[in-house]
């Protein structure tokens, strides 16, 4: 059985709602519906009792969860090596995208080495909104993602550092810059609703975007949305419109000196940085190793 599938309806039995599981998942609320629906029908048994408003797991619902959960985590146990008692060996997989490999994951790593040579990283690099779908779906251990308003249970987070989260214009002559400067010069702010917007495709900073456009009544003049932050940055850089980067980002870019930061009375809160990881997985030393590594690392830091 496709362990997608019980990641999908893993999370449903977190959420109890088709919504929010599409909103984690990045899935339309249809496919998460019919993924369930062809669950049952595989198994000829009702998993969820549901109605306009409410929804349960039934008795064969519970009993497959813990099958899924324990697929899950068997399958991935397999793919393990644990070497002698004295020194662990294997491989433990990480994901994260290219700027947190040298902004965050780089002290874990130099640490770990020191502490566990005979453990090797397998790394996998991508949008960071993907961590949180790529630990529930089994396709790593641990990955390095913002941190949502809402962790899914079955989820596991280890906060390391903050970033603040800037709105930022270009910083060359262009359109986009005499608009972002009218509004600063009549003394208010931005004329948010005009002025192009290249926004987050998905993930945690879209979430937190979004809720500051309802908190305003803004409905905002979308140019693109663009999958990671080091996306936006360029495109902010070459005049398309403004954007919200964390500032780990921007300093990473290499495009620093060609965008600038807005100034928002009410801005965005910092993006909170870290590593997730399934509950479960921390069960294996290796994973926990690392999990414990960084940790220390960046212990007091948040």
């Amino acid at each position: 059985m496709d362990t997608r599938v019980l990641a999908v309806f893993l999370s449903v039995t977190d959420t109890l709602n088709f919504s929010r599981t599409s909103e984690l998942l990045h899935m339309s609320v249809s496919a998460v519906s019919r993924t369930v629906q062809r669950l049952e029908e595989e198994l000829g048994h009702l998993l969820l009792e549901r109605d306009n408003r409410t929804m349960r797991l039934t008795a064969a619902g519970a009993e497959f969860r813990e099958f899924a959960r324990n697929t899950i985590a068997e399958l991935q146990l397999l793919r393990r090596k644990l070497g002698s008692d004295e020194e662990l060996a294997g491989e433990v997989s990480l994901f994260c995208s290219v700027t947190a490999t040298h902004s965050v994951l780089a002290p874990i790593l130099e640490a770990f080495r020191v502490t566990h040579s005979s453990v090797e990283i397998k790394m996998h690099t991508g949008d960071q909104a993907d961590g949180i779908v790529r630990i529930l779906e089994g396709e790593d251990d641990i990955a390095v993602s913002g941190r949502p308003a809402r962790l899914p249970r079955r989820v596991e987070f280890l906060p390391l550092l903050e970033s603040p989260l800037h709105f930022c214009a270009p910083a060359t002559d262009c359109v986009v810059r005499e608009m972002v400067a009218a509004g600063e010069l009549a003394g208010g702010e931005v004329d948010w609703s005009s002025v192009p917007f290249i926004v987050p495709e998905r993930g945690v900073t879209k979430d937190m975007l979004d809720a500051w456009f309802r908190k305003r009544g803004v409905r905002p003049k979308i140019y693109a949305q663009v999958a990671g932050h080091e996306a936006i940055v360029a495109m902010v850089s070459l005049g398309l419109g403004i954007g919200i980067a964390p500032q780990l980002v921007i300093q990473a870019s290499g495009m620093a000196n060609r965008v600038r930061q807005i100034e928002v009375a009410d801005g965005l809160p910092p993006l909170t940085i870290g590593l997730c990881s399934l509950k479960q997985r921390l069960a294996s030393p290796l994973v926990k190793s690392l999990w414990d590594v960084a940790g220390q690392t960046y212990k007091g830091s948040v």
